[in-house]
């Protein structure tokens, strides 16, 4: 269901291939599975590899393609859930995934990592999925705090301290979030006290950051900030 500018997020996505995807699917239907991401024009097998495991399908008919366990994995995920009395599709059904969880909880990790053929850290993360299949990650994410007197620009005051989230990095500074309409600038100059090369060495997209209002130009909708407290 993703658009292009977020499917260009995923590894190995650039936007000419996001484009083609959702141009399959809006000819095709919503996708089942991650393999029909196979038909897709220029996504081959390399970005499939890259991809597959950071994108879910709900609606589809693999219930394991609503988890982050990537298809090079499928065959030991589905060994393990048999091992265990239970079947792929239980992972839809509430009651059984909650005795899935249980059962999960009991499994020894070194024994069957080594029966499976898998590595230990690999077990845990395919075990971690199972028990919140559809889970997003980003929901673990922290917000900023925004304050609730400021709704609109024109609340702005100069040098004011608000939290906010770096929307985007750019060579000439960083884009941020700070709870009005309006994303605010830190420039480049503004990032540090020391000589800044390149913005995404001090600040990251989704970071939670304070920042200080240097100015606010109500004509042209554009605010000024900094990292300079």
């Amino acid at each position: 269901t993703a658009s292009v500018s977020l499917l260009q997020y995923v590894a190995g996505i650039n936007s000419n291939v996001a484009g083609n995807i959702v141009d399959n699917r809006e000819e095709n239907g919503r996708f089942k599975n991650r393999d029909e991401l196979k038909n897709v024009y220029r996504l081959g097998p390399k970005t499939f590899t890259q991809a597959a495991g950071f994108v879910r399908i709900f609606a589809g008919d693999d219930p394991l393609a609503l988890t982050p366990i990537h298809p090079e994995s499928y065959v030991e995920t589905r060994e393990l859930i048999f091992d265990l009395g239970f079947k792929v599709d239980d992972l839809r059904n509430n009651e059984r995934l909650n005795e899935l969880r249980e059962s999960l909880k009991q499994v020894n990790i070194e024994e069957k990592a080594e029966k499976l053929g898998l590595g230990i850290p690999t077990l845990k993360d395919i075990i971690k999925a199972l028990k919140q299949p559809g889970r997003d990650p980003r929901e673990e994410i922290k917000g900023p705090v925004f304050r609730t007197d400021v709704l609109k620009i024109e609340d702005l005051k100069k040098d004011m301290i608000l939290q906010g989230t770096v929307r985007n990095v750019v060579d000439f500074g960083a884009f941020v979030d700070i709870g009005v309409k309006e994303d605010g600038l830190i420039h480049i100059s503004e990032l540090s006290y020391d000589y800044v090369d390149d913005p995404g060495d001090i600040v990251k997209v989704g970071d939670v950051i304070r920042v200080r209002i240097l100015d606010i130009d109500l004509r042209r909708k554009r605010i000024a900030l900094s990292l300079k407290l």
